[in-house]
């Protein structure tokens, strides 16, 4: 009487709720996710290979295009690594101005989030109005570094030219500004009946599936879990800071939600502190002029807006390459946790769990570069195999005779 088969859809990666060209297989009976499978892969941005054919300077330029909403933070969490590597002494205020940046990248980078997320659920006021708020921030960051997205504005060592007259009043000014408006997003969003609806037990995940799962940053602290590299490995002028870590203790799509907004008050808070005791002094340490590390390798991360931003750095001692380089961005660690925390929600949950993770597509396809016919030898469920190659057409090909199962021709169509 009733037609009981499962359907398989396409959400991406030309959708615009999946901020990004993020790629979800849904499987769903009726409305209801039973299955989903994430496909990355389609922004080709192989950052980690081209970084090491450039030189220790040039690559500052291309972390900005990885997380380019955070500019600031990949290259504080890039030049750190390397200054780590080299044993190298940051000024102090040099790391007070670090710290100053990446916590005003913490709050643009909010801004967008909650901006988009409320307008993904169906709330257009606050996407104007948290825009409203960046251009503040980006206006700040112009007139520093001259860039309103991709700002290049680290050097290793230090800083490339010291804050311009009257920008650290323009910042308390900002700060000043946006203690109301946080308070403005919280009037429309946390108690609105219909945004309880969406986001409360939504996308349950609690503190030991979240630490299994390898997510950071405020996913893993809305289930209760305090963990934030600022507290935990200091760096920059973190540890002469004062602020709290908000946690979560339902570890839904409302928890996540609140804890970033208590991130706004608290990046506040760390900003007025390190402005108000900015200290004199020089902005670069003592570099070398051709930076050429000793042998070695070294892991560093920092705590960027979305989560643990580390990278791996290894040296041969002999280019003025790295020998290898490797980046964990929280985007792409926080994105395996999208497959179970849909599961058994409807498909209008999907995009706002999608937004609860807030991820970026320019970190999360770091390493790939452009597609090309992939001759790999796969088994029959589509699973690399060891032995044979394979064409497209030719004996090998990865399903010899009719497909029975339309659920493994989409999942198995990216490895």
């Amino acid at each position: 009487m009733f037609d009981t088969n499962e359907l398989v859809i396409n959400m991406g990666p030309q959708h615009p709720s999946t901020h990004g060209v993020l790629r979800v297989v849904l499987r769903l009976d009726g409305e209801k996710v039973v299955d989903a499978d994430v496909v990355i892969g389609y922004l080709h941005r192989g950052i980690e290979k081209l970084s090491e054919n450039r030189n220790w300077t040039q690559i500052i330029l291309l972390t900005d295009r990885m997380d380019y909403v955070a500019a600031a933070t990949n290259n504080v969490g890039y030049c750190e690594t390397v200054e780590k590597l080299m044993s190298l002494e940051v000024p102090r205020r040099a790391r007070y101005v670090r710290t100053i940046l990446c916590e005003l990248q913490r709050i643009a980078s909010h801004c967008l989030w909650i901006g988009t997320h409320a307008m993904d659920i169906g709330a257009m006021t606050v996407f104007l109005y948290a825009f409203r708020e960046r251009e503040l921030i980006l206006d700040l960051f112009e007139e520093f570094c001259g860039a309103r997205l991709t700002y290049n504005s680290m050097r290793i060592g230090g800083l490339p030219l010291d804050l311009p007259p009257g920008w650290d009043k323009k910042v308390l000014e900002f700060c000043s500004v946006m203690d109301s408006k946080v308070d403005e997003y919280e009037e429309l969003l946390t108690h609105n009946r219909i945004w309880l609806e969406r986001t409360k037990g939504i996308g349950v995940i609690s503190g030991h599936d979240a630490v299994a799962l390898g997510l950071s940053g405020p996913p893993l602290r809305g289930s209760g879990v305090p963990k934030d590299v600022r507290k935990d490995e200091p760096y920059a002028a973190y540890d002469e800071m004062q602020f709290d870590v908000p946690i979560g203790t339902a570890g839904d799509t409302y928890d996540r939600y609140l804890v970033r907004l208590e991130e706004f008050r608290q990046s506040l808070r760390i900003i007025r502190q390190a402005t108000e005791g900015i200290p004199e002094g020089p902005i670069v340490g003592k570099v070398p002029r051709l930076i050429k590390p000793a042998a070695g390798e070294t892991y560093h991360a920092i705590e960027s807006p979305k989560g643990e931003l580390g990278y791996f750095i290894v040296s041969d001692g002999k280019s003025t390459n790295p020998y290898r380089f490797r980046v964990r961005p929280p985007s792409f660690c926080n994105l395996q946790g999208l497959r179970p925390l849909i599961r058994g929600h409807l498909i209008a949950d999907v995009v706002a769990l999608i937004g609860s993770l807030d991820v970026v597509l320019g970190e999360v396809d770091r390493r790939i570069g452009p597609r090309t016919a992939d001759t790999g030898p796969r088994t029959q469920d589509g699973l690399r195999t060891q032995d044979g190659p394979r064409t497209l057409d030719g004996p090998g090909t990865r399903h010899q005779g009719p497909r029975t199962d339309p659920w493994s021709t989409l999942s198995s169509s990216h490895s």
